[in-house]
Formats: C-alpha cells, structure tokens, sequence
C-alpha cells in the first residue's frame, strides 16, 4: 500500500479521535460540566479499530500496544451506557475479533515480522521504548477510567483520566515529532488544547461543590 493511503487511514482515525473530543468538549461546555456521551465511546471503536489498521502498515509496535489495551474499555464503557447490547450480534462479534486477528496477522511471519516491529530502521530502539511508555501512559488514563467507572457504575471521565491524558499526550507529541508522523502530531495538538479545557471545567465545578 502506497504511503498517502497509510497516512490516509492514520488521518481518518485521528479524525475521529478528535471528533469524539469535540463532541466531548461541546455537551460539557453546554452543561458547563464534563460529560461523556455515549458517541464519544462510539466514535473511540471505530477510530481504534483504524488506529490498529494504521500501526500495522507503519510497522509501529507502539501504536498497536497502545490501542490493544484500551479497545475493550471503549467496549466495556458502551456495556455502562447500555450502548452495547442494542448492536446486533453479528457486529458485536466481529468487534470482538478483530483485535486478535490484528495480532495474529501481525505476528503471523514468525522472525520476519519480529525484526518489521521491533528492528525497524525508522525507529530506533530507544525511540520505540520512548513510544512505547508513552503510549502505555497514554492509555493508562483509560485503564484508571475504567476503573473508577466500575466503582461508580457509570462511565464517567475523571480528573486523573485528563491529567494522565496530558502528561501521555505531551510524550507522543514528542515522539511524532521524532518520528516524523503528522498523524500523531495534529491528533495530540487538538487533544491538547480539550484536555486542558476539561481540567480548568473539573477545577471550577469542584470549586463550586466547595463553596456551596
């Protein structure tokens, strides 16, 4: 596949990434407090599951490991929306699947596909460590999201979740830029700016809650 069709799917996928924060962003600043819209997981699946397309044809480790441990929390988020249970059984099924048919094509070349992921030329290996923390800081935030929703029974996204989002987010960008990867570079940029803006939402409603 030619290079502007992999930057194609990449940019489709952050697309969407970015499009769930702004929907995001629009109901909280409506409500003048953080949301979660069950579009915003909606739109998650299927940009993780471009997102996993994408790390495959660049060869990037990082970008799989990243996307691999937080696509059943976006599952498990529409299961608290009771999202989930209204897809029909077959698209359930093949969003169930697909993760493990990404590894196993992935991985199916045996030491051919080792050395494509983990000595890739364009990615040094302390470049591909670097990634490779920030991508598993990055997706802790949803890790530690899931786990406060499944304390509180809803699907919530908490103050940590936008802190680790910084910090993680601040990372990439750092490593796109090394990388040289507009995808992960525009898509961290505009999630910036959201991350913030839901910090400073959190901070001023906490401050209320205090002074009534």
């Amino acid at each position: 596949m030619s290079a502007s069709w992999v930057f194609a799917v990449g940019f489709l996928a952050q697309g969407l990434f970015s499009a769930r924060l702004l929907v995001q962003w629009i109901g909280s600043e409506k409500l003048k407090r953080v949301v979660t819209p069950t579009l915003f997981w909606e739109l998650s699946l299927v940009a993780s599951v471009l997102m996993f397309v994408y790390g495959w044809l660049r060869d990037d480790f990082a970008i799989v490991l990243g996307q691999s441990i937080t696509y059943f929390i976006y599952i498990r988020n529409l299961h608290l929306k009771g999202a989930w249970p209204r897809l029909p059984l077959w698209l359930r099924t093949l969003l169930w699947l697909f993760p493990f048919f990404v590894i196993y094509f992935a991985f199916n070349n045996g030491r051919h596909d080792v050395l494509r992921f983990f000595h890739n030329h364009a990615i040094p290996l302390w470049l591909l460590v670097w990634g490779s923390v920030a991508q598993l800081l990055f997706t802790f935030r949803f890790v530690y999201q899931w786990v406060v929703s499944e304390k509180a029974r809803r699907s919530h996204l908490p103050m940590g979740f936008w802190l680790i989002s910084l910090t993680g987010s601040s990372m990439i960008l750092v490593y796109a830029v090394l990388r040289h990867d507009p995808v992960l570079f525009l898509g961290q940029i505009f999630g910036f700016v959201v991350y913030i803006r839901n910090i400073r939402l959190l901070m001023k409603e906490k401050g209320t809650a205090h002074a009534s």
